[in-house]
């Protein structure tokens, strides 16, 4: 009878532990803010046409990087105008706001700034490199966001294995945006 209750017991529980991810997978994280969108167009620059960036990768817009040869996933034709390479970054810029907010766990809570200075370093380094990182489990481990932006945002200076200048006033850019006071609360979201 003992075997029979646990077994009852694990197949009450199995739904509800298969449950969890499929809700947490429907979540929507929030949009970023002007002030990301501002400092992510600063240092992406402005790119008609599609060209390498500084390491060679093809990109155009605000820093979409080309999947396919000429960008032909783009849905907007060349040269792109501000306005559709806005478009276009603000599409490209959900999985990275889905990144940061489905891989933040539930006692982590970020304002609208912090999330955007996140969002950036994700849109920069790609989400596989935020799913790894140091600065994420510190986070998930119940450490204070400021202070585990401010000492982690910094450490991802590096293009092709050398310490890029432009990274490091990125870096130092979007710790400033994570330091910016809001009462707007981004994560968590659901």
């Amino acid at each position: 009878m003992h075997i029979q209750s646990i077994l009852a017991f694990g197949a009450a529980i199995l739904p509800m532990a298969f449950a969890a991810p499929l809700e947490a997978r429907q979540c929507v994280g929030p949009n970023v803010n002007a002030a990301t969108i501002a400092l992510i167009k600063e240092f992406e620059g402005f790119v008609p046409s599609p060209a390498p960036d500084p390491i060679g990768l093809p990109t155009v817009g605000y820093g979409h990087l080309c999947q396919t040869s000429g960008c032909g996933e783009v849905p907007y034709s060349f040269p792109l105008s501000t306005s559709t390479a806005s478009q276009l970054l603000l599409s490209d810029l959900k999985p990275h706001q889905q990144t940061i907010t489905l891989k933040t766990a539930s006692l982590v809570v970020l304002n609208a700034n912090q999330y955007g200075a996140l969002v950036s370093w994700a849109f920069n380094v790609g989400g596989g490199n935020v799913a790894s990182s140091t600065l994420l489990k510190r986070l998930n481990a119940g450490e204070d966001a400021a202070t585990v932006i401010a000492q982690e945002l910094p450490k991802w200076n590096k293009a092709g294995g050398q310490t890029s200048a432009g990274l490091v006033r990125r870096r130092a850019a979007e710790v400033s945006l994570a330091q910016t006071a809001t009462s707007v609360r981004a994560i968590p979201a659901c």
